[in-house]
Order: structure tokens, then sequence, then C-alpha cells
């Protein structure tokens, strides 16, 4: 009790000072609130792959005809328990589209997933398991996002799914493993040279890729402002010299950003180099087109990279793609695609704002100091 009061007794100021520095708590940096904020979020994505997921949908159709039944039920025609584990895959299903809930506790099969198990035709499934991963949570996002490119290196890609799409630091590696076992299942992945290059069937592939609000989420985050520019460095040369007035700069304008090249008329009077250092000086973005290995594109490319301007990296061909860029985001395009004007356009705009808004991803890495 004497110790009570002698406690009791003491300022409050004096309390304070008896705390040492292995008791208190680390200050709040921005650092750490961004850490904990991501580590705090929500795992949204469905925690099986698009193929895996149909599992309740096959045991309900082939043991129950295909009519609604319970929950319990389904866990029953699929032989498992009605467990935690039962209930992931429960909501995995319902996530990628393959089941509804008519009722509470109730469960039923969708036109989705009834036209993946029964196709009518050779692309009815593989269209199927496409829309499934639109129709997913966090997946779809990704697969928006990296659509005509080659998914990331390491730690890159890990860094941008914990940064950018909100995975919790401590699912990265269940999430991509997710994506790309799904990618896989529904044919939206191919290899080259080593790389897994994400397919772009945002168009004329029987699958709608609705990439509106992705893009307005990136116009809000980029804010771009009245007379930024994005400065084009291409060859002059027909055929990929026509590209600029078709595709750069209608992709640039539905940016919100004036679209420059070297041979415009600003570009009529003085020395062209020091027009065109000017150019990539001012430029808030720049894009690259580097087909054919162009010498001028690759000299004027570096200028940017040493005034550590982000560049968008385009290309109909990976070998045309230096190695030392290659850490950086390419949208690859294929003209024997009888859609590929409106892909690239679309891709342009939309990379254009995420350069702006995520420099880091397409900016040259400053190499490490001494």
């Amino acid at each position: 009790m004497a110790d009570t009061n002698e406690k009791s007794a003491q300022p409050k100021k004096s309390v304070k000072r008896k705390k040492t520095a292995k008791g208190r708590k680390p200050a709040k940096t921005k650092q750490n609130k961004k850490r904990s904020s991501v580590s705090n979020r929500q795992a949204d994505y469905p925690r099986y792959s698009v193929r895996r997921a149909m599992r309740i949908p096959i045991g309900i159709l082939e043991q129950n005809a295909g009519h609604a039944c319970s929950d319990k039920e389904s866990a029953q025609y699929c032989g498992i328990g009605y467990n935690g584990r039962y209930q992931t895959e429960l909501g995995a299903s319902v996530k990628y589209g393959f089941l509804d809930r008519p009722e509470t506790g109730m469960v039923a099969i969708t036109d989705l997933a009834r036209g993946i198990m029964r196709p009518k035709s050779e692309g009815d499934e593989t269209d199927g398991l496409r829309r499934a991963i639109l129709n997913a949570p966090q997946l779809s996002e990704v697969y928006k996002h990296y659509r005509g490119e080659n998914l990331p290196d390491e730690p890159f890609f890990s860094n941008t799914l914990a940064d950018g799409f909100g995975i919790p630091l401590d699912k990265v590696e269940e999430f991509k493993a997710i994506l790309e076992e799904s990618l896989v299942d529904a044919k939206l992945v191919e290899k080259h040279g080593g790389k897994s290059r994400v397919l772009d069937v945002s168009q004329g592939e029987g699958v709608t890729v609705e990439a509106k609000e992705s893009f307005e989420r990136l116009e809000k985050s980029a804010k771009v402002k009245k007379g930024d520019s994005c400065f084009v460095m291409m060859p002059f040369a027909s055929p990929t010299g026509d590209y600029f007035k078709k595709i750069y700069e209608p992709a640039i304008k539905n940016a919100g950003l004036r679209a420059v090249r070297a041979d415009d008329d600003m570009f009529a009077t003085g020395k062209i180099i020091d027009q065109i250092w000017t150019g990539i000086h001012a430029a808030t973005v720049l894009v690259a087109e580097l087909t054919g290995r162009n010498p001028n594109v690759f000299y004027e490319l570096g200028l940017a990279h040493a005034l550590k301007k982000p560049v968008v990296l385009v290309s109909s061909n990976e070998d045309d793609v230096p190695f030392d860029v290659q850490h950086i985001r390419v949208i690859y395009y294929d003209v024997t695609d009888p859609f590929w004007g409106e892909k690239l356009i679309a891709k342009i705009g939309e990379n254009v704002l995420s350069a702006i808004s995520n420099p880091q991803e397409a900016t040259l890495k400053s190499p490490p100091s001494e």
C-alpha cells in the first residue's frame, strides 16, 4: 500500500521519464504507416485457381443434376468436409461467377459454369475461364494491368502486387501462384524467351475486357495538367513511322496529353539535337517505339533515362528490346492480330497514365551508390 501511495504522489512527467527506449513505441513514420496499411489489407482474390474452383459446380452437376442445393449438400457432392477449407473453396467459386446464391445457405450453378462444363463449341471452355478471371477481384485488375506485357521479374512483381494492388504482404506468393495457374488454365499466357507474356484478349476474342474503370482510376492518380506533353521517340520511315498519327497521337490524346515527335513543326528550325533535348526535357512522360532497333530512338532513349524521365516502351519484337531495359514494362503488339491497333491505342493510353502516377515502373533504376 505504501508503494502505491508513493507512486501516485509522483508527478506524471517523472513517470514518462522512467520509460526506457526499449519500451517506447516506434515513431509512426510514413514508411511504417504504409507497410502497416498494406499488411492489414484484405485478400479479396479467390483463394483457388480458376480450374480448381470448378470442383463444387462439377459436383452439383454430376451428383444433383445441376439443381440448386444447400451449402452442406454441395460439400457432400464433392466429398469434402463442411469446414473452413470448403468455405474458402465455395467463396472462390462465387467470386469467379461459377455459383450464385438464390437464397441464404443455398447455391446454384451459373450459366458461365454450365458453358465451361458442357461446351457447345471448341472455344466455349476457354472463353468461359477467361470471363471467370475477369470476374475475380484483384486477379482481373492484375490481368488488365499486364495484358500485352511480360510479367515483371522479381522483386519488382511482388512489390507491385503489394504496393499497387493491395495484395497483403503475407499473401503475395499465394496470389502469384493462383494468378499464374489461372492464366495457364485460361490460355492467357505464353512463354517468350523464358518470360511469361500475358495475352491481350481485350477485343475480337469472344471476351470483353472492361478497362474503363481502371483507366478512370489512372486518370485520377496521374493528375495530368493542361499543357503536359508526351514526347514520342520512333522511326520516321514507313510503316512504323505512320503509327504516330494512327496509334500514338490518339492514344496520348486519350490520356490528356499533347503528343510531340521530333519531326513536328516545333523542330523546323534550329539544331535538331538541341530541339530533341528540349522536347525530352519538357515532356512529362515519353514513349519509345523500339521496333527495328533504330539508332536515333536508342540515342533519344538514353537521353530520357539520363534525365530520369518515365518512358513507356513499345515493341512488336522482343528481340528489339535491349537487355538492360527489359526490367521496365514493355508493351508488345502483333500486327498480324486484326485488332492490334485498337488494343495498342488502349494500352499506350493506360501505360502513359500509369507511368505518370507510378514513375518507378517506367524509369531506369539508378546504379547502387558505392
